[in-house]
């Protein structure tokens, strides 16, 4: 999985310098309780997450400093293949998606398997994680040997995440769905536009 299908589509490094100190800002993760439940409002009805910190510490920081500053608030379900994977993390300004293009953070040892409902970072190869995330649809144990680190999971709604719309497919190159490079230079303009089916999240909440 070298492309980031589930895995994020490796981005072009366009970045000015007066925006490096913008990333670095964003990317200062704050340590997240040792636990905590995420609530997603969706257009297809809510699910709430449980996090734990000691599966994956630096990916359930940057998840929690993320959701506190609702940067997944109007992103799109862009990646769902049942029996697989429900993925979403780019944000529907691009703007904002080129702030933490670069923010980094390395890797966690795989404590937990990708079951079904588990949550792990999307990568672009080792120590590439930055926003996107993926829940398993079904149980995907392949994917521990490939270093996803499931940070948490689905512990109430997961009919909600099994029928978010998935129609439109992989992206390319194997399929005609959303391109990830388009919609960081594009946004949800590019989505609205060209695959308005697509599933979104109104809101998150931490709890």
């Amino acid at each position: 999985m070298k492309r980031r299908r589930l895995l994020i589509t490796a981005a072009c490094a366009l970045q000015c310098g007066c925006a490096g100190s913008r990333q670095n800002d964003v990317a200062r993760a704050e340590r997240a309780p040792d636990s905590y439940h995420v609530r997603f409002e969706t257009s297809k009805g809510n699910f709430t997450l449980e996090v734990t910190r000691s599966a994956a510490p630096l990916g359930a920081d940057r998840f929690y400093t993320l959701c506190k500053s609702h940067f997944y608030n109007g992103a799109r379900f862009f990646r769902v293949i049942p029996g697989f994977v429900v993925q979403f993390g780019i944000n529907g300004d691009p703007a904002v998606s080129k702030r933490w293009r670069d923010s980094k953070i390395p890797d966690d040892p795989v404590r937990e398997s990708n079951r079904r409902g588990a949550i792990a970072f999307a990568t672009d190869g080792p120590n590439t994680r930055t926003t996107q995330v993926f829940i398993n649809l079904a149980n995907t144990p392949r994917l521990d040997s490939k270093g996803f680190a499931p940070f948490g999971r689905v512990i109430e709604g997961m009919d909600v995440v099994d029928s978010f719309y998935s129609a439109y497919g992989e992206g390319p190159p194997l399929g005609g769905g959303p391109a990830q490079s388009r919609i960081e230079a594009e946004g949800n303009a590019y989505l609205e536009s060209a695959f308005p089916k697509l599933d979104y999240i109104r809101t998150t909440t931490l709890q």
